[in-house]
């Protein structure tokens, strides 16, 4: 069997104090330094720097950027998107994968297939003499 560690209790048996002096100097928090966070940047600091670094950093706001791709109408309409802006049959055909928003204006029908897309931007396309439909 092996030897077993020998505990530092183990040499303090019999010695009623267990070797922290007058019995007033156990009681309390402050035999641990303080409860919670105090003394982190005091007498704690290493224990900071090993085991929480991030402790003191500022926490940065989340970005509100959407997770999506917006497309906005004078984009199409200045033909940024012409790669991708097909013609059959004599009509304008757009497919994105995104959101369609209603800045700017329509010069010309598209058929547009999108994700999503504004009330405002369903009404400027249709007036345009377009439509618009859900991307499967």
């Amino acid at each position: 069997m092996p030897a077993r560690k020998k505990k530092r209790i183990h040499s303090f048996r019999g010695s009623r104090h267990c070797g922290t002096g007058n019995i007033k100097n156990k009681r309390g928090s402050g035999i641990r330094g303080g409860v919670g966070n105090a003394g982190l940047k005091k007498h704690k600091f290493t224990w900071v720097t090993r085991y929480e670094r991030d402790h003191f950093k500022r926490r940065k706001m989340k970005s509100l950027k959407p997770d999506f791709k917006i497309l906005h109408l004078y984009e199409i309409n200045q033909g940024i998107l012409k790669n991708e802006i097909t013609s059959k049959d004599g009509k304008s055909q757009l497919e994105f994968k995104g959101k369609i928003l209603a800045t700017g204006k329509l010069d010309f029908p598209v058929f547009v297939k999108a994700h999503a897309w504004s009330t405002r931007a369903e009404e400027k396309i249709k007036n345009a003499g377009g439509e618009i439909s859900k991307l499967e």
